[in-house]
């Protein structure tokens, strides 16, 4: 018995095969050898500029040929010859099939088909008269002839194919009970009896163990180890950056051509095509992905992202590497303006985590969305543990909490990731010359502009300085801060040097927060 044994199919047109990620999945597919993936491509030979063969001169049947694709040519237009090349790609399920449909655009418009004017504009009145002489069309706008109806409509058929499906699970859920009750919680994105009670006993070993100074992206490691082995939907990857990630648990198993049921892959250099590839598995369903690069190679993957988070649908994106804090590396990965980007998109929420236990509520607060992606946003770097409360641990799934606060507070020091160790500090050091700080850590400022008013006002005090310190482009924090306020971040790209070096040039120190700070209160 096989509950999911089904073939997918995909649409494309010759601007499609222009965009490099049509390269990056392609030649994935072709690799893992994905024999029930079988595209149409609608070869028109025409894009809104007008015929392609000034700028689109490739070799399609070559080049998927190269990829190790199956390749079929038809007539478009011909029913039959594309109902044989759909049986043809069914019978080989070890090579992914392109199905090559030669067709004219705008087919039947005697002065508009096969030219660009038909691309993306009404024919007109005139046209649309003259394209229904062309092709004897005598029946009423928006009236489907009965016998062309019968043809097309496939309700009877789509019923019987539910019965069968129906009688399918129903045989499975008797024969593999455990088995079909695991696959129809993950199907409905839900998470298992008792986790809530498991990972709150996580949270209190990670509070008492002793691995607590750790990079985040290290941190998320630990954390991938136990929510991957409590929940098998989990399929993590690359971009290949593994070791440097840190996406592959101690449970993970490498998902290679010649061992399909590995739960971690390899996407090689593939940004865009990782992220695209895993917004089809959240929409399929019954997977949870999360996939892995650098946040500055984020770019490249940007509008599989704003996809995702327009569609409403709930991936995991991993971005280390988060700051000039890399260090030599130097402005070519050292990520300024990304969260910036990823904080302006809608529906989108963003954790740049302190500590590993900011990094594990960021993980569940990924894990548990419904409809809303989640990037993690994390350093290279070793970050110190934070000591918290139970209540300041509850509140961290609000996006922004009190570390320390004063009734009589003169300032707010707020920060995110790696730099609430530094606002932490200085408020120490102010305290001993007598100014008084309130504490925040903002690991989501997405999740903490969400909160209602009164929630924000108890943790950012509005009739007192704010500054803001984090080492990245500082425009997203002026839904927080007024002009007279201060934000210590990143406007100019970073350099090549140790990242303790980069960090006291840019200002992210104790002793420039305490300047600052001062000047805010005059005192």
């Amino acid at each position: 018995l096989k509950p999911i044994d089904h073939f997918t199919y995909t649409f494309l047109g010759d601007g499609c095969l222009m965009e490099g990620v049509s390269h990056e999945a392609c030649s994935f597919a072709g690799t893992h050898g994905l024999g029930k993936l079988i595209c149409f491509y609608d070869q028109n030979g025409i894009s809104i500029d007008g015929e392609i063969t000034n700028w689109f001169t490739d070799n399609t049947l070559q080049r998927f040929e190269s990829y190790g694709w199956q390749v079929l040519e038809v007539d478009g237009h011909n029913v039959e010859e594309t109902l044989e090349a759909i049986r043809t790609a069914q019978q080989d399920v070890e090579r992914p099939t392109l199905i090559c449909c030669k067709t004219i655009i705008g087919f039947g418009s005697p002065n508009k088909s096969g030219t660009s004017g038909v691309h993306g504009a009404a024919l007109g009145e005139d046209e649309v008269k003259k394209t229904r002489d062309e092709l004897g069309w005598e029946h009423e706008p928006f009236h489907i002839p009965d016998d062309i109806k019968s043809e097309w409509e496939c309700k009877d058929e789509g019923a019987k194919l539910n019965v069968s499906w129906d009688q399918l699970m129903m045989e499975y859920s008797k024969k593999h009970p455990k088995s079909f009750d695991e696959l129809t919680r993950v199907i409905n994105n839900e998470l298992p009896i008792n986790f809530e009670n498991s990972y709150r006993d996580f949270i209190n070993e990670l509070s008492a163990g002793d691995q607590k100074d750790l990079a985040t992206r290290k941190a998320s490691e630990l954390c991938l180890n136990y929510f991957c082995e409590k929940l098998p939907e989990l399929i993590g990857g690359s971009a290949d950056l593994t070791g440097s990630n840190n996406t592959f648990s101690s449970v993970s198993t490498e998902m290679l051509p010649d061992n399909p049921k590995g739960n971690h892959i390899f996407y090689g250099v593939r940004e865009f095509g990782m992220t695209a590839m895993t917004n089809g598995m959240v929409l399929h369903g019954g997977i949870k992905p999360y996939s892995g690069t650098f946040l500055v190679f984020m770019d490249y993957a940007r509008n599989a992202v704003r996809l995702a988070a327009l569609m409403k649908i709930p991936n995991i994106f991993v971005y280390t590497h988060d700051s000039i804090g890399l260090g030599e590396d130097g402005p070519t990965h050292q990520p300024i303006e990304q969260l910036v980007t990823l904080r302006a998109t809608p529906n989108l929420n963003n954790w740049r985590p302190a500590d590993i236990i900011e990094t594990a509520v960021s993980w569940k607060e990924a894990i548990c969305s419904k409809d809303t992606p989640h990037t993690l946003i994390l350093s290279r770097q070793n970050l110190p543990f934070i000591e918290r409360s139970k209540g300041q641990i509850e509140m961290i799934e609000k996006g922004g909490y009190l570390l320390s606060s004063d009734d009589k507070a003169d300032i707010t020091l707020i920060s995110s990731g790696s730099e609430v160790k530094l606002i932490i500090e200085a408020a120490k050091t102010i305290a001993k010359e007598g100014l008084k700080a309130n504490v925040v850590s903002m690991p989501c400022l997405d999740k903490f502009v969400s909160q209602d008013k009164a929630y924000r006002d108890s943790i950012i005090n509005p009739e007192i300085p704010k500054l803001v310190v984090e080492a990245l482009h500082p425009n997203s924090w002026h839904c927080l801060v007024n002009l007279n306020d201060v934000v210590i971040g990143m406007e100019t790209f970073g350099e090549s040097a140790p990242g303790d070096e980069l960090m006291n040039e840019f200002g992210f120190t104790v002793n420039n927060i305490v300047t600052q700070a001062k000047k805010l209160t005059a005192k």
